[in-house]
């Protein structure tokens, strides 16, 4: 009884405080978490407009490339220069280093952001939390209000130099107008860092720094969250040129707009429909091969998991997990120290009958897709069991004794226990796999790709990349893409819907 008036209490407190660092109790906290919220909001489209090229607010010439972003400005003032100027616009000793004040200050602007995302941060946090956040927004704001406000008086500076130079027209010098957007941006989290460390109460003496665990679970996934967006989801902005007459290097601009133009060349060229037919093949031939195959590592990690010496165990996955961390291009430069014309297996064949072996091997196209496959479980069948093994190692071990007991025998466990308790993590992956059937990799068929084996080993990421990059076709490889991420969704949600079907569990 006594416990379970602890419990009570405990549970009241824990309550209580939930209560006292979420909800409002002045009308001046009701008046911050509304500000708060307004801050938040400014602050995200701050950081989003980092990444777009159309919110550059250092580039401040028309000669200067149209599709690069302040982030990638910031990285390498390269970016910023001028294309097609005269050379002698080039020799002139102000020319670069005005363009590399101009990236620092991108720099300084991104420093900016991040101290105001980290105030932001803060403000979930309680009073004497939100009170420290207000520093970091305002400092964040402030730092950002003056790079922004350089970027003027640095455009100033470029107008007079080129002016007496003559350049100015040649230049095309202007102020751009998402430099305004980012001043704006700025006086508003001065603000409300101003006005929210004003009505937020007095901080008690004593007090500490809390957050409720919630926003201590958000903060950690923060990253990966940001990670996520940079790099699976801003990408999609550049499907805009699936419907543009594009050229690599050339501005995108609205007169070059052809609406469905590379969607319907898809069907209407007989080449291209050649090549995607053959393309597809080899895609799903390769990845039928590897839905399969997949049962291997799980049953790599059982018997691995069997062996009873420990030292031979770990010897044994560590050299099965190292071939993982080897790069393509190195298995590649193994495959032809070994299958070469004067490689190891051609070498030992003459020395042992004294006749002249020189096949190579690697330039034969026949079972292409068995040698792709063996050569990509050698790789990753360690390292894909790892899950495996960390999922062996959860199991109750309490099944194993009881099963001893009524006289099972070591196979008998595995396939009876363990066996069904891996199921579920090998139909997870399974669904995985079939959403990205489309999805071979490159790097694989791009280092044993040549003239003799290309038909049978062009995958849909090879023949993408060959078509943007080698062939220079970028808005038609860009609706590739498109359509097989289209795809690969469908697949997904095809797959767990039999999944739930089936075994009544899904992972969307």
């Amino acid at each position: 009884m006594a416990s379970d008036i602890a419990n009570l209490s405990e549970k009241e407190i824990t309550l209580r405080n939930k209560k006292r660092l979420a909800t409002p109790r002045t009308t001046g906290e009701k008046i911050a978490g509304v500000l708060y919220w307004i801050m938040r909001i400014s602050v995200i489209i701050n950081a989003v407009m980092l990444f777009f090229p159309s919110f550059n607010p250092i580039r401040v010439s028309g000669k200067t490339n149209r599709n690069v972003s302040l982030f990638s400005c910031s990285l390498s003032y390269e970016e910023l220069l001028p294309q097609k100027v005269p050379i002698g616009l080039r020799r002139m000793d102000w020319y670069e280093p005005i363009f590399k004040s101009f990236s620092v200050i991108g720099i300084v602007i991104i420093i900016g952001t991040i101290i105001v995302i980290a105030g932001a941060c803060m403000s979930l946090g309680n009073t004497k939390l939100k009170k420290f956040g207000a520093i970091f927004s305002f400092a964040g704001g402030l730092t950002e209000l003056v790079a922004v406000l350089q970027i003027k008086s640095t455009t100033q500076e470029l107008v007079n130099l080129s002016y007496v130079e003559g350049y100015y027209e040649k230049l095309e010098i202007f102020l751009p107008i998402s430099m305004t957007v980012f001043m704006i941006i700025a006086i508003v989290n001065i603000a409300i860092s101003v006005i929210n460390f004003i009505i937020l109460p007095r901080v008690k003496k004593g007090d500490k720094f809390e957050m409720e665990p919630q926003y201590h679970l958000f903060l950690m996934m923060l990253p990966f969250i940001t990670l996520a967006f940079a790099f699976s989801y801003l990408p999609l902005y550049g499907w805009r040129y699936a419907f543009f007459d594009y050229n690599s290097g050339e501005t995108l601009s609205m007169d070059k707009f052809v609406g469905f133009k590379w969607f319907t060349q898809l069907f209407q060229s007989e080449a291209t429909k050649r090549d995607i037919v053959n393309v597809l093949k080899n895609t799903l031939a390769m990845s039928g091969l590897g839905i399969a195959t997949s049962w291997i590592p799980m049953a790599f990690a059982i018997f691995l998991s069997e062996i009873k010496n420990t030292r031979f165990r770990q010897l044994v996955q560590t050299f099965t997990t190292i071939p993982n961390f080897i790069s393509w291009v190195l298995v590649y430069a193994i495959a032809l120290a070994i299958f070469s014309t004067d490689g190891f297996i051609n070498t030992m064949l003459t020395s042992i009958t004294d006749k002249s072996f020189t096949t190579n091997y690697l330039m034969n196209k026949d079972h292409m897709w068995l040698k792709m496959l063996a050569w990509g479980l050698w790789k990753g069948v360690g390292w894909s069991a790892i899950i495996y093994i960390a999922s062996i190692s959860g199991i109750d071990q309490g099944l194993y004794e009881a099963a001893t007991v009524d006289g099972a025998g070591r196979f008998a466990k595995m396939w009876y226990i363990t066996v069904p308790e891996l199921i579920p993590t090998f139909c997870v992956l399974l669904l995985m796999s079939i959403a990205n059937i489309l999805s071979n990799g490159m790097d694989q068929y791009l280092v044993f790709s040549n003239a003799v084996n290309r038909e049978s080993i062009q995958v849909l990421d090879l023949y993408v990349y060959n078509l943007g990059i080698g062939n220079g076709l970028i808005p038609l490889s860009t609706v590739i893409g498109m359509v097989k991420s289209v795809v690969s969704v469908v697949l997904l949600f095809a797959a767990n819907g039999v999944s739930k079907a089936v075994r009544g569990e899904s992972i969307v």
